[in-house]
């Protein structure tokens, strides 16, 4: 017996090849009907013989595209329409859309083979893609995804294209990016005033240019990289000197995984990462050394080639291993515009391979480890950014849109529209002019993506009042504004990616710096709650001084003096093996006269106030660079016993800790175990709160989130010692553990508040 259903599909199911699955599929099972894209994902009516319909159900789900994220799939019957057979129709619009877009994609294997097969059409070209992979969210202008919504618009096919657009059996039906080298963008190069075409051949000059040990500036996916060799010690001092990158470590690019496994002690875990369709920067173990590319430190970030260009490159003979760097002076977001890229890359770069096709926006590569509790995600953008990654439990009354601001250091913003929480790609530091620029563009661009109405929104932004996102926030015309706080915002992060919304739990927040409820700067905090209740502070790290504020965070002697201030019969740190500058002196001054001088309960700092003991007495060139110092010597040293850092009456005492430091630095035992001892005092410390506080209050899940949890050896730790235990311990997976979550944290609380109210 015939009969109809309606068919709505809900994922990531535009714009990866998932019409002309569903085509396909139907016309095997000779049903009639119809498909199309609409604003919430793919809407299908398709009519047959029920055992048949219920077959077309189960390859629906079974058999999708790689690239797809089925979320839903909800069937309704309906009328028979007599149709006669099954069609792709045109796009729908009637509402505002809440499709989750597609992530940019590596180039398929299919892709690669035509774009090595000499005589193919799309031989050596550049832009090659199907269905199957290359450009999403970076060449998307507009909902629904289709050509004219795209960056591709002012490339009209030829008629080649045009055929294979057309046609249902070719896996270039409906690829809105599609092109061919007669009807397409290209690439070209620019070397001063001259600028040569043809891309093979600028492919080959590329390539002799990074051979001589030159500095290219590669236009990719989503803005553009700087790449050299990595092996050209002179190429990559030049590298460093004009970006101003003094320091923080360069990502590498190899051709494959064979070359990656050369490099680095790659996992099963972090191979999976490396070869995922994302294709993240993972940080793994070096094996190697390359000269200048991560100084003091024993992590190399590797990754492969993902677009078309990136494999030319290669196949034309480029170096085995890549500097490829973010195109940007430090701290600056990546350029991906054509003109600002001349204009701000002009002293950075020797040349410019420059694409035609204008990137809708920018976005740079992800970051990632295969850590000790599941994959970390440390930069969520290219591969990640903007899938949605958590579906928020609201009621119709509660269903307004939520707009949350994130963090001023590596910002992010989360949208929430009609339950789906769609995170952006990474900003960057809003204390950066362009960074700040580009939190304004993300902004614009979630709200006009999405067709979202300010005064429908509820905007969420930090505690903090003098973060630049909250000013910026409270300018805004929302309907109405909460403010929640930033270590609350952490733990929550947790838990909307789990879609805990009820789960109570113990969780521990560690970072640098985030303002309290009590206007002092937190930083080592204990709560108890969750996202339906509320997170009640229970414990933290014992306050102490913090001379200059913000500006201790770059010095960690300064941060040093602040801590050790509390120190009773702390040994001279005017003498060997203590070499501090004056700023010390300076920075104890304050803290005598209470001057300049605030209240803080930073593990960050603790961190920092440890570096400075150790040696690390110089001003840091990039955010945690003295704390990863701490850990990579740590990493040298024997597993020894930890220091005292006693839990007494909700608190972390660092006294006994920092003491014990300080003694056996003028006993000079060797710094590494030093650095051991204390890093096995923190991951203790930790271990010692789960066991007081989760009996106590009657908890069996704990969530440890915030920029200290990035510390693999401290989680490796905290794993071993509560190994057995039967707590469940849950960290970040789908965004980073760092600030970049803080922007999901912030609108899981203002859902659930919304929601109770």
């Amino acid at each position: 017996m015939a009969s109809a259903s309606l068919i709505r599909v809900r994922g990531v199911v535009q714009g990866v090849g998932f019409r002309p699955f569903v085509y396909r599929i139907a016309c095997e099972l000779g049903l009639a009907g119809w498909v199309l894209n609409g604003e919430e994902g793919v809407v299908i009516h398709v009519e047959g013989g029920e055992p048949l319909l219920a077959k077309f159900l189960d390859r629906l789900k079974a058999e999708a595209p790689p690239a797809a994220r089925i979320v839903s799939v909800d069937v309704a019957p309906v009328e028979m329409a007599g149709f006669g057979q099954f069609t792709i129709k045109e796009s729908e619009r009637a509402s505002r859309p809440t499709v989750r877009i597609s992530p940019d994609l590596p180039v398929c294997a299919e892709c690669l083979q035509e774009l090595s097969t000499t005589g193919d059409r799309r031989h050596q070209y550049p832009y090659i893609n199907c269905t199957n992979c290359g450009p999403r969210y970076t060449v998307i202008l507009g909902l629904p995804y289709d050509r004219p919504n795209t960056t591709m618009k002012h490339w009209p096919f030829d008629a080649y294209c045009d055929r294979e657009y057309h046609d249902p059996a070719n896996r270039r039906f409906h690829a809105q990016p599609v092109a061919c080298p007669q009807c397409g963008p290209h690439y070209y190069l620019r070397i001063g005033a001259e600028t040569i075409r043809g891309d093979e051949r600028v492919v080959r000059e590329t390539v002799a240019l990074l051979r001589a040990g030159k500095i290219v500036a590669i236009k990719g996916l989503g803005g553009y990289h700087l790449a050299c060799d990595a092996r050209h010690s002179a190429a990559v001092l030049a590298m460093r000197e004009r970006k101003f990158r003094k320091e923080k470590p360069f990502a590498v690019m190899v051709e494959t995984a064979a070359a990656a496994q050369k490099l680095v002690n790659l996992s099963a875990d972090a191979l999976e990462l490396l070869t995922s369709i994302a294709r993240p920067i993972v940080l793994a173990p070096a094996k190697v050394i390359l000269e200048g590319i991560a100084p003091d430190n024993r992590e190399l970030g590797i990754m492969l080639p993902y677009a078309p260009l990136q494999h030319m490159l290669f196949s034309a003979g480029a170096p085995q291993v890549l500097v490829m760097t973010s195109a940007n002076r430090s701290s600056e977001p990546i350029a991906y515009e054509d003109g600002d890229a001349f204009e701000r890359l002009g002293g950075i770069a020797d040349a410019f391979l420059v694409g035609e096709r204008p990137i809708a926006r920018r976005v740079d590569d992800s970051v990632a480890r295969a850590g000790a509790l599941g994959p970390a995600i440390l930069r969520r953008s290219r591969g990640y950014a903007p899938g949605a990654v958590a579906s928020f439990p609201l009621d119709a009354k509660a269903s307004r849109p939520i707009l949350a601001l994130g963090a001023d250091l590596k910002n992010t913003v989360t949208l929430v529209v009609e339950r789906q929480a769609f995170v952006s790609q990474h900003v960057g530091d809003l204390d950066h002019y362009d960074a700040f620029r580009a939190f304004e563009e993300t902004i614009r661009d979630l709200m006009t993506m999405y067709e979202v109405r300010w005064e429908d929104t509820l905007l969420v932004h930090d505690t903090h009042p003098e973060y630049r996102s909250t000013v910026y926030g409270l300018r805004l015309p929302a309907a109405e504004r909460l403010p929640v706080q930033h270590h609350r915002a952490h733990v929550a992060s947790v838990l909307a990616e789990r879609g805990a919304w009820e789960e109570r739990v113990l969780g521990i927040s560690f970072d640098g710096t985030g303002f309290g409820d009590d206007g002092s700067i937190w930083g080592g905090e204990v709560f108890v709650g969750s996202l339906a209740s509320g997170f009640e502070r229970m414990a933290h790290l014992r306050q102490a001084a913090l001379p200059g504020g913000d500006a201790a965070a770059q010095y960690p002697v300064q941060a040093a003096a602040g801590f050790l201030a509390q120190v009773d019969e702390l040994p001279s740190l005017g003498e060997p093996p203590f070499s501090f500058p004056g700023r010390y002196q300076t920075a104890k001054q304050l803290v005598e006269k209470n001057v300049r001088t605030f209240r803080t309960t930073s593990v960050g700092r603790l961190f920092d106030s440890a570096a400075a003991l150790l040696g690390f007495t110089r001003e840091i060139t990039f955010e945690g660079q003295a704390a990863m110092w701490v850990e990579h010597l740590a990493h040298e040293g024997r597993n020894t016993d930890a220091y005292p850092f006693p839990f007494v009456d909700g608190e972390l005492d660092f006294r006994p800790l920092l003491l014990a430091v300080a003694v056996d630095r003028v006993k000079v035992r060797p710094r590494e175990e030093i650095a051991r001892a204390f890093q096995r005092a923190v991951a203790r410390s930790v271990v010692g709160v789960v066991r007081s506080l989760s009996g106590k209050h009657g908890v069996s899940t704990v969530v440890l989130s915030g920029g200290v949890f990035q510390n693999e050896m401290l989680l490796e730790d905290v794993r071993a010692m509560l190994a057995g235990s039967p707590l469940q311990i849950w960290t970040n997976h789908a965004v980073p553990t760092n600030d970049g979550g803080i922007s999901l944290g912030q609108a899981a609380v203002a859902a659930l508040q919304s929601l109770a109210g």
